[in-house]
């Protein structure tokens, strides 16, 4: 039981940190997880998680009070209790006539069993060979059975903190119930016994001390004591509607003689309202079954559900064939809406699934996009920031990722790797430099030891682009026709054409000056503090190159 207070929940929620809680299917519940609820306004209590699109989970489950879970701690003591005097039982849940779970909970021995009846649902039968029943205190039972079988036995649970206690009753004619714990109990050949039977089959098997007459009879009360009685249960009859009761106090009256006058006519208004109001009930319940099989045949479980609890709470008493199949009908029809709705959330989660994917494949669609436009002319972070993001919507997708997305993705998968590699410099941005000469030698990248201005000065000999034309994609790293940045193939064509190129113009022009050196700016280089690419500002407040890429420059082009 959870604890109704915030502070005794915290204390709760810490001692069961690593528990979970779920909607128990023999409460009447859904079987879904559950979580708790902290309120200092209200009492606390557990709910359902939202429903998969969002909106509150609906639940069947009805009774949420503190006796709905009475069959369980029955059977949990019951259980216990036999197991500490080396006996073993069966245990089942019992539906009779459609009835809810927890109205009976059967206890089979060896050769004997109890069942127990925690509410009115079921009517006790008395005569069944090997089966005893035990009533709950809310279950009725009348003089005359109790005068026959010299006393029955209660089951009640009082609530101790956050569990509940079972106390076994014991009740006879004219004497009160008198409540034992279970450890007081015994199972022995007649039974379930507690001290309260043991002294009465004494008291029935000792013979009396005082002698009586042979001939005396014993004193039963006058005949208009026992009318103005009939009377009186008739009417708290009609009051909780039993049609039992009813029907049996009538027999009774009509079989009553000895009464004349005023009060016999009193009998006499009191049958025939009896019988008016028996007529009334009879007519109600073949109403009741009449909407029952209706709502059945349109399958409205939101009908049938309320209809087959009353159908069990005030007709479950000698039910007709015709009777019992509708009973039996609700029940499968709630069954199977039970499975039904099982299987269509089944399938709005496959479709909600589904629609992620769908989302994802869509993000991959424009991730792709993006680093196809700007990825490699981007800072390196922010470059494989996006290869991350691609991976993982690629994971969600599934299989609405095809092939050529996915060799794609392999491609920038490696691109990204090789620009983690090439950021370590930038990691190390705050560090001390080292005197010039240890410091290692850094390897530029192609497109770094070409001017952008030289980019496209000669034609690519691996996509065949003309001089002057930006490359084209043959490797499948995009959907765009142009690459933003040259093949090495081309790039490493134009350094070995500029290396060339002094020594044949010496040796055809020797008279001629050489050319002006072309005019290098700090802009040219890439910056190792905030990656920004060759030709592009740094991303300082004002467009001023740092100082660390001032210091590359200088090391690159010292005569500049």
């Amino acid at each position: 039981m959870l604890p109704l207070e915030a502070i005794e929940l915290d204390a709760f929620r810490r001692r069961h940190e690593h528990d979970t809680y779920w909607c128990g299917l023999l409460l009447g519940g859904c079987g879904m997880q559950l979580t708790t609820k902290l309120y200092t306004d209200r009492v606390c209590h557990f709910a359902h998680h939202p429903g998969p699109d969002g909106h509150p989970h609906l639940c069947g489950r009805r009774a949420r009070g503190v006796a709905s879970a009475d069959h369980l701690y029955v059977k949990s003591a019951a259980r216990s209790w036999l197991h500490a005097r080396g006996e073993e039982a069966d245990f089942d849940f019992a539906r009779p006539d459609g009835a809810a779970i927890g109205s009976v909970l059967d206890i089979r021995f060896k050769a004997r069993g109890l069942r127990v009846h925690l509410d009115q649902t079921v009517v006790p039968v008395w005569d069944e060979d090997g089966v005893e029943p035990v009533l709950g205190v809310s279950v009725p039972v009348d003089r005359d059975t109790l005068i026959r079988r010299w006393y029955v036995h209660r089951v009640r649970l009082d609530s101790e903190g956050t569990a509940r206690r079972v106390r076994i009753g014991t009740e006879a004619f004219a004497r009160p119930t008198e409540w034992f714990t279970l450890d007081e109990c015994k199972m022995t050949e007649r039974g379930l016994s507690t001290p309260a039977v043991e002294q009465i089959v004494r008291s029935r098997s000792t013979r009396p001390t005082s002698t009586w007459s042979a001939v005396k009879t014993v004193k039963v009360p006058p005949a208009q004591a026992r009318a103005q009685t009939l009377l009186r249960k008739l009417d708290e009859a009609r009051l909780v509607g039993s049609v039992v009761v009813v029907a049996r106090v009538r027999r009774e009256i009509a079989a009553l003689t000895g009464v004349e006058g005023e009060l016999q006519d009193q009998l006499v208004a009191a049958i025939a309202d009896a019988d008016r109001w028996l007529e009334e009930q009879a007519q109600a319940r073949q109403e009741l079954f009449h909407d029952l099989e209706q709502a059945v045949a349109e399958q409205e479980a939101g009908l049938v559900r309320p209809l087959l609890v009353r159908a069990n709470a005030v007709a479950s008493h000698d039910r007709t064939e015709a009777e019992t199949a509708i009973a039996d009908a609700a029940a499968e029809c709630l069954a199977s809406h039970a499975r039904q709705r099982q299987a269509e959330v089944a399938v709005v989660r496959a479709a909600q699934a589904e629609e992620r994917a769908r989302g994802e494949a869509e993000r991959v669609k424009e991730l792709l996009a993006a680093l196809e436009s700007r990825g490699i002319g981007q800072p390196r972070r922010a470059m494989r920031e996006m290869v991350q993001n691609l991976v993982r919507a690629a994971a969600g997708a599934g299989a609405y990722v095809d092939a050529q997305q996915r060799r794609q993705i392999e491609v920038w998968t490696r691109r990204a790797e090789g620009a983690g590699a090439l950021a370590q410099i930038a990691r190390q941005k705050k560090a001390p430099l080292p005197p010039r000469a240890a410091r290692p030698k850094r390897t530029s990248l192609l497109h770094e030891q070409v001017g952008r201005r030289s980019w496209f000065k000669e034609p690519c000999p691996r996509c065949q682009a003309p001089k002057g034309r930006y490359c084209f994609n043959d490797d499948d790293s995009g959907g765009r026709d142009r690459r933003p940045l040259p093949h090495e193939e081309r790039l490493k064509l134009i350094i070995s054409t500029r290396n060339a190129r002094p020594k044949q113009t010496a040796q055809r022009l020797p008279a001629q000056p050489q050319p002006a050196s072309p005019t290098w700016q700090v802009r040219d280089v890439a910056c190792p503090e905030c990656d920004a690419a060759p030709g592009r500002n740094c991303t300082t407040s004002d467009g001023r190159p740092h100082q660390c890429r001032t210091e590359h420059f200088r090391r690159r082009f010292p005569s500049a």
